[in-house]
Protein backbone atom coordinates (compact mmCIF):
# COMPACT_ATOMS: atom_id res chain seq x y z
CA UNK A 1 0.00 0.00 0.00
CA UNK A 2 1.39 3.45 -0.81
CA UNK A 3 0.19 6.68 1.42
CA UNK A 4 -1.91 7.19 -2.01
CA UNK A 5 -3.89 4.67 -1.66
CA UNK A 6 -7.67 4.54 -0.12
CA UNK A 7 -8.43 5.40 3.17
CA UNK A 8 -8.77 2.64 5.43
CA UNK A 9 -9.77 2.04 9.40
CA UNK A 10 -11.67 5.98 9.37
CA UNK A 11 -8.54 7.35 7.86
CA UNK A 12 -9.44 11.12 6.50
CA UNK A 13 -6.58 11.61 4.33
CA UNK A 14 -3.01 11.70 3.10
CA UNK A 15 -2.19 13.69 6.96
CA UNK A 16 -3.16 10.77 8.88
CA UNK A 17 -1.32 8.70 7.21
CA UNK A 18 1.58 10.47 7.17
CA UNK A 19 1.14 11.11 11.39
CA UNK A 20 0.86 7.16 11.67
CA UNK A 21 3.88 6.70 9.26
CA UNK A 22 5.55 8.90 11.26
CA UNK A 23 4.30 7.72 14.76
CA UNK A 24 5.47 4.17 13.71
CA UNK A 25 9.33 5.13 12.77
CA UNK A 26 8.88 7.38 15.48
CA UNK A 27 8.27 4.03 18.17
CA UNK A 28 10.83 2.09 16.47
CA UNK A 29 13.27 4.73 16.78
CA UNK A 30 12.76 5.46 20.43
CA UNK A 31 13.08 1.55 21.33
CA UNK A 32 17.07 1.46 19.96
CA UNK A 33 17.94 5.55 21.41
CA UNK A 34 16.47 5.40 24.89
CA UNK A 35 18.35 2.02 25.73
CA UNK A 36 21.35 3.52 24.35
CA UNK A 37 21.33 6.72 26.26
CA UNK A 38 21.03 4.79 29.15
CA UNK A 39 23.75 2.69 28.72
CA UNK A 40 26.38 5.35 27.27
CA UNK A 41 28.85 4.88 30.54
CA UNK A 42 28.98 1.05 29.65
CA UNK A 43 29.47 1.26 25.92
CA UNK A 44 32.04 4.20 26.23
CA UNK A 45 34.20 2.01 29.35
CA UNK A 46 33.28 -1.68 29.23
CA UNK A 47 32.48 -2.42 25.95
CA UNK A 48 36.15 -1.76 24.76
CA UNK A 49 37.47 -3.40 27.81
CA UNK A 50 36.19 -6.50 26.12
CA UNK A 51 37.94 -9.31 24.10
CA UNK A 52 36.26 -8.86 20.46
CA UNK A 53 36.31 -11.26 17.47
CA UNK A 54 37.93 -10.19 14.49
CA UNK A 55 34.95 -10.36 12.58
CA UNK A 56 33.20 -7.33 15.13
CA UNK A 57 32.64 -4.03 13.06
CA UNK A 58 34.05 -0.82 14.20
CA UNK A 59 31.87 0.71 16.61
CA UNK A 60 30.65 3.63 14.03
CA UNK A 61 28.94 1.31 11.81
CA UNK A 62 26.27 0.11 14.93
CA UNK A 63 24.28 3.58 14.89
CA UNK A 64 23.92 3.87 11.48
CA UNK A 65 22.83 0.24 11.19
CA UNK A 66 20.51 0.59 13.76
CA UNK A 67 19.32 3.93 12.73
CA UNK A 68 18.35 2.49 9.32
CA UNK A 69 17.27 -1.01 10.69
CA UNK A 70 14.51 0.61 13.23
CA UNK A 71 13.41 3.34 9.95
CA UNK A 72 12.68 0.15 8.13
CA UNK A 73 10.96 -1.81 11.10
CA UNK A 74 8.93 1.32 11.48
CA UNK A 75 7.72 1.61 7.95
CA UNK A 76 7.15 -2.57 8.15
CA UNK A 77 4.78 -1.87 11.48
CA UNK A 78 2.95 1.11 9.98
CA UNK A 79 2.04 -1.27 7.04
CA UNK A 80 1.07 -3.87 8.97
CA UNK A 81 -0.80 -1.76 11.51
CA UNK A 82 -2.98 -0.10 8.20
CA UNK A 83 -4.04 -4.09 7.26
CA UNK A 84 -7.50 -4.54 7.50
CA UNK A 85 -7.06 -7.92 8.65
CA UNK A 86 -7.51 -7.73 11.89
CA UNK A 87 -7.50 -11.00 13.50
CA UNK A 88 -4.19 -11.66 11.87
CA UNK A 89 -2.89 -8.20 12.49
CA UNK A 90 -3.46 -8.48 16.02
CA UNK A 91 -1.03 -11.21 16.37
CA UNK A 92 1.98 -9.86 14.27
CA UNK A 93 1.64 -6.51 15.94
CA UNK A 94 2.10 -8.54 19.19
CA UNK A 95 4.76 -10.57 18.32
CA UNK A 96 6.34 -7.42 16.69
CA UNK A 97 5.74 -5.05 19.97
CA UNK A 98 7.40 -8.15 22.59
CA UNK A 99 10.41 -8.25 19.92
CA UNK A 100 10.69 -4.70 19.94
CA UNK A 101 10.89 -4.92 23.53
CA UNK A 102 13.48 -7.64 23.61
CA UNK A 103 15.36 -5.68 21.24
CA UNK A 104 15.63 -2.92 23.86
CA UNK A 105 16.07 -5.24 26.82
CA UNK A 106 19.30 -6.40 25.29
CA UNK A 107 20.87 -3.08 25.11
CA UNK A 108 20.16 -2.80 28.68
CA UNK A 109 21.21 -6.35 29.89
CA UNK A 110 24.33 -6.82 27.64
CA UNK A 111 25.42 -2.79 28.57
CA UNK A 112 23.51 -1.68 31.17
CA UNK A 113 23.98 -4.54 33.26
CA UNK A 114 27.22 -5.76 31.57
CA UNK A 115 26.11 -9.40 31.75
CA UNK A 116 27.03 -10.76 28.41
CA UNK A 117 25.43 -14.72 28.88
CA UNK A 118 22.33 -12.85 29.82
CA UNK A 119 22.43 -10.54 26.53
CA UNK A 120 22.99 -13.57 24.98
CA UNK A 121 19.73 -15.22 26.34
CA UNK A 122 17.86 -12.14 25.44
CA UNK A 123 19.17 -12.07 21.94
CA UNK A 124 18.50 -15.76 20.91
CA UNK A 125 14.90 -15.53 22.50
CA UNK A 126 14.96 -11.33 20.06
CA UNK A 127 16.07 -13.60 17.10
CA UNK A 128 13.34 -16.43 17.17
CA UNK A 129 10.37 -13.86 18.03
CA UNK A 130 12.18 -11.81 14.77
CA UNK A 131 11.92 -14.87 12.67
CA UNK A 132 8.08 -14.83 14.06
CA UNK A 133 7.25 -11.92 13.17
CA UNK A 134 8.64 -11.84 9.68
CA UNK A 135 6.21 -14.67 9.04
CA UNK A 136 3.40 -13.52 10.81
CA UNK A 137 4.48 -9.95 8.79
CA UNK A 138 4.24 -12.48 5.55
CA UNK A 139 0.87 -13.32 5.98
CA UNK A 140 -0.52 -9.30 5.81
CA UNK A 141 2.05 -7.85 3.65
CA UNK A 142 5.17 -9.37 1.77
CA UNK A 143 6.43 -6.07 1.42
CA UNK A 144 6.46 -5.10 5.40
CA UNK A 145 8.10 -8.89 5.92
CA UNK A 146 10.76 -8.10 3.24
CA UNK A 147 11.51 -4.72 4.91
CA UNK A 148 12.60 -7.27 8.46
CA UNK A 149 14.94 -9.25 6.85
CA UNK A 150 17.60 -6.97 7.26
CA UNK A 151 16.90 -6.84 10.87
CA UNK A 152 16.69 -10.81 10.90
CA UNK A 153 19.94 -10.93 9.78
CA UNK A 154 21.69 -8.41 11.53
CA UNK A 155 19.66 -9.99 14.52
CA UNK A 156 21.56 -13.21 13.55
CA UNK A 157 24.96 -11.57 13.38
CA UNK A 158 24.76 -9.71 16.17
CA UNK A 159 23.93 -13.19 17.89
CA UNK A 160 27.12 -14.52 16.79
CA UNK A 161 28.60 -11.70 17.93
CA UNK A 162 26.99 -12.12 21.51
CA UNK A 163 27.99 -15.52 21.25
CA UNK A 164 31.86 -15.01 20.60
CA UNK A 165 31.93 -12.12 22.94
CA UNK A 166 30.49 -14.42 25.82
CA UNK A 167 33.23 -17.04 24.49
CA UNK A 168 35.82 -15.30 24.62
CA UNK A 169 35.49 -13.10 27.80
Amino acid sequence: MTLTETPKRGDRGGNTRWAALVASVLVCELAGIVPSILTADEVATWYPTLVKPAFTPPSWVFGPVWTALYLLMGVALYLVWRSDRSRVRRTALALFGVQLALNAAWTLVFFGSQAIVGGLAVIVALLALVVATVAAFARIDRRAAALLVPYLLWVGFATALNYELWRLN
